[in-house]
């Protein structure tokens, strides 16, 4: 287990508790007994974010993959769905890690803690704050863990974002397009993957303005999509049922040529939610601590396989890429990846 848990938190501070409003940028280091986020895991002082940064980056170092097309460490920053508490997000980020580490994946895993409610209600304001904070993914968490990548390191850092977290991600490439010190540097993120995408299955298309800012930026965007998904089915009824979301119905005709759609829906009727851990509405949730799905995603981050060629997919006909139980190619860790990059 890992004695520190790292998050970057946009939530405001009221008589000492975090809140479900927009607030300050906040770099925390959780000791891993705690169960709840607190302000005084937030390093302060001066140089705090840089010692925040620096240890982050030396961890990410500490775990060279000999899997992963990264010499120099791989970081993925969470993104979480609207409704959530801040000890849900630190249990989610967890349980995450757990999977991600028992499939050989070795990188690090940063939580991205932005302003969400835990009512139901607070649905089209929360996706008002996702707007407000998105910005702050970009310019104090991506290219903060990115500075190195000028001076010739390679650590590679990625996106995974749940619900309105993929929205998150979205605004956040689309909101930095606008500013001209980021327009101008050259950032790049590896891979991104939607869990229960709450946009729409038409924003991924090759046309859309909305998500062009994002494709400039990414290596590959994989989105998993299960038909069962009754929340985004709630989400379009809210909105007036005139959008069908990415993490329902997969990818549209035309989608950017960076994306790639995995179908979920075969995979997710063999579990038996009784059995699966509990992190949330289960139709919507049940990503997180699935060990297929978590497998899958360790090879899809690693990038050492072409996306086709990934051993838990397989091609159908009608429905494209399905996930499915599969184990790693069988001699890959004898594949000695990392000697072949200069």
């Amino acid at each position: 287990m890992a004695i520190h848990d790292y998050l970057i938190t946009t939530r405001r501070v009221k008589n000492g508790l975090f809140e479900a409003e927009p607030g300050p940028v906040r770099y925390l280091r959780v000791p891993s007994a705690a169960r709840k986020l607190k302000t005084d895991h937030e390093l302060t002082g001066r140089g705090g974010t840089a010692r925040w940064i620096k240890k982050v980056q030396a961890l990410a170092l500490s775990k060279i993959n000999p899997l992963s097309v990264s010499r120099k460490g791989d970081i993925l920053i969470f993104v979480h769905g609207y409704n959530n508490k801040p000890e849900e997000v630190l249990k989610r980020q967890r349980q995450l890690t757990a999977d991600l580490d028992a499939e050989g994946w070795k990188g690090v895993v940063i939580g991205f803690d932005w302003p969400s409610d835990h009512h139901a209600l607070n649905y089209l304001e929360d996706r008002s704050d996702a707007a407000q904070v998105a910005m702050a993914m970009v310019s104090k968490g991506v290219t903060k863990l990115s500075e190195c990548q000028a001076g010739g390191c390679q650590t590679n850092v990625h996106l995974l974002g749940h619900s309105t977290g993929a929205y998150v991600i979205m605004e956040a490439f689309a909101q930095a397009e606008k500013d001209g010190e980021l327009y101008k540097s050259d950032w790049r993120v590896g891979q991104v993957a939607f869990i229960s995408a709450d946009v729409s299955a038409e924003s991924l298309n090759v046309t859309s303005n909305w998500s062009d800012p994002m494709f400039q930026r990414v290596m590959r965007l994989t989105n998993y999509a299960n038909p069962f998904d009754s929340i985004l089915a709630i989400s379009n009824a809210k909105r007036l049922g005139v959008s069908p979301k990415a993490g329902r119905v997969g990818l549209k005709e035309g989608a950017d040529p960076k994306t790639i759609n995995v179908h979920c829906g075969d995979h997710f009727q063999t579990i038996d939610p009784a059995k699966a851990p509990s992190v949330g509405t289960f139709n919507h949730s049940w990503y997180i601590g699935d060990r297929v799905f978590a497998r899958d995603l360790a090879m899809t981050l690693e990038g050492a396989i072409e996306r086709h060629a990934i051993p838990t997919s397989v091609w159908d006909t009608h429905k494209g890429l399905c996930l499915r139980e599969a184990q790693r190619p069988q001699h890959s860790s004898s594949w000695n990846i990392n000697q072949g990059i200069s």
